[in-house]
């Protein structure tokens, strides 16, 4: 059973942040696996004969529903047994069915290993939530967790530079000659090489030590019925926070997923050139806009906002609409570029404070199991629906490949209108449950 010392000085701050690199490192690995396909949409589609929407599910539906299933008993997992472990077999399972996707050679198989990818993914941010929320105190969690979720923007951003250098590189070199794999596409060399630095980066999870679980029945197993009943108390705040910051998610992941497409054939850019520049956007303004929602959050606590985290998110709704309905609907490259900046900064503002807020309304015992449910919701709505609905629009309302830019229109400002209104009637519910998880802690027995 885990340590269950409540009372015990938090870790110093240089091993918490040294816990949390370590986490967003892996963080970035994930993501690096997980995004990369969305530059390489062309020369996978030629290869394996797909049309967008196939391509799509490769992107989306594939990972992001194994991912949401496996989530939610490795999420119980990582409530009572060793959080640092199942990350490491989770970071090694992963790793080796990236590999795998380099050397598929139909369109099923790669399927298969997508699949594969999301299961192993799905270990590491419940374990991750929960190590971070034992080693700070409340009023910094929301700062730590957004500089670990800085791992999506860093790792989508190396995906797309990697990707778009390579690319490059490939275009003057071509196939290239592996020991016993023999002749490998240049895309199906980014997965080998990707499979085989994450099986090496599993050394330094070495270095991350477990803190003391904390809070009301930390490290016990809490039956299921109870965790159950506790979210029935809450559903009212569960629905409107999950399905409020899913909306984000949808239309960040959704047009994520279409975008280096978008710049390609919209405006004539090369892979190579969407990757630099795409991706550095990516990597920038996405760590300055969800840093800079965990520390507004995490200010705002402190000035006595027991909504914070979930404000954030409806600030950062408010601020993505009209950068999401511009973009576009740009007549150059250049202007769309520039807009992509403020659009990114604002969809990224949500994804530290969103999984900070679970940890707020959860007891201990069950904040590894409420993450999970979260990123269930947020990840097969997000990553799971979102690249597909942008590809059914364009292959099936327009069923123009030209008319992208307008099926990212559409999507995107209904995700972002939807997001808005659920996150502002959720002000109110989020408070309760606050209070709610304090009133619940003060019952006899609770310790």
């Amino acid at each position: 059973m885990a340590n269950n010392n409540n009372n015990s000085a938090y870790p110093s701050s240089l091993r918490a942040w040294s816990t949390v690199a370590i986490l967003m490192l892996a963080y970035v690995l994930s993501f690096v696996d997980r995004q990369i396909l969305n530059l390489l949409v062309g020369p996978i589609r030629r290869d394996l004969v797909i049309s967008d929407t196939q391509m799509s599910l490769l992107m989306g539906l594939s990972f992001a529903l194994f991912y949401t299933v496996c989530g939610i008993p490795l999420g119980r997992l990582a409530d009572t047994k060793s959080r640092r472990g199942l990350i490491a077999i989770g970071v090694l399972f992963w790793s080796a069915m990236t590999a795998a996707c380099g050397m598929a050679r139909l369109y099923w198989q790669f399927l298969l290993c997508r699949i594969g990818v999301g299961v192993g993914e799905a270990a590491l941010s419940p374990a991750a939530y929960s190590l971070i929320a034992d080693s700070f105190p409340a009023e910094r969690r929301a700062t730590a967790i957004s500089v670990y979720s800085m791992g999506v923007y860093l790792g989508s951003g190396l995906a797309f530079l990697l990707g778009g250098l390579v690319i490059k590189f490939a275009s003057a070199q071509g196939d290239v000659l592996l020991p016993v794999l023999g002749e490998v596409r240049p895309w199906q060399l980014i997965f080998l090489i990707l499979g085989a630095a994450g099986v090496l980066f599993t050394l330094l999870l070495l270095a991350v030590r477990e803190p003391a679980r904390r809070g009301v029945g930390a490290g016990v197993a809490v039956p299921l019925a109870e965790v159950g009943r506790y979210l029935r108390a809450n559903r009212r705040t569960v629905l409107y926070h999950n399905f409020g910051f899913a909306g984000l998610a949808f239309a960040g992941y959704g047009s994520a997923a279409w975008i280096p497409t978008f710049f390609i054939r919209t405006y004539g850019w090369d892979a190579g050139h969407v990757g630099v520049v795409y991706g550095s956007i990516v990597a920038v303004f996405g760590c300055l806009g969800i840093v800079f929602g965990g520390r507004l959050a995490d200010w705002m606590a402190k000035c006595g906002r027991t909504d914070a985290n979930m404000r954030v998110g409806l600030y950062a709704a408010m601020a993505a609409l009209p950068c999401v309905a511009s973009f576009p609907l740009m007549d150059n490259a250049l202007w769309a570029a520039v807009l992509m900046a403020p659009t990114v900064f604002c969809l990224s503002m949500p994804f530290g404070v969103a999984p900070a807020a679970i940890q707020e309304i959860m007891p201990s015992a069950m904040r590894g199991q409420a993450s999970a449910i979260y990123l269930f919701v947020i990840t097969l709505i997000g990553l799971g629906i979102g690249p597909t609905a942008v590809a059914l629009v364009t292959d099936y309302l327009f069923a123009d490949d030209q008319a992208l830019r307008y099926s990212l229109l559409i999507v995107s400002t209904l995700a972002v209108s939807s997001s808005l209104l659920l996150l502002a009637k959720g002000l109110q519910p989020y408070r309760e449950s606050v209070l709610h998880l304090q009133q619940w802690a003060a019952q006899p027995g609770r310790s």
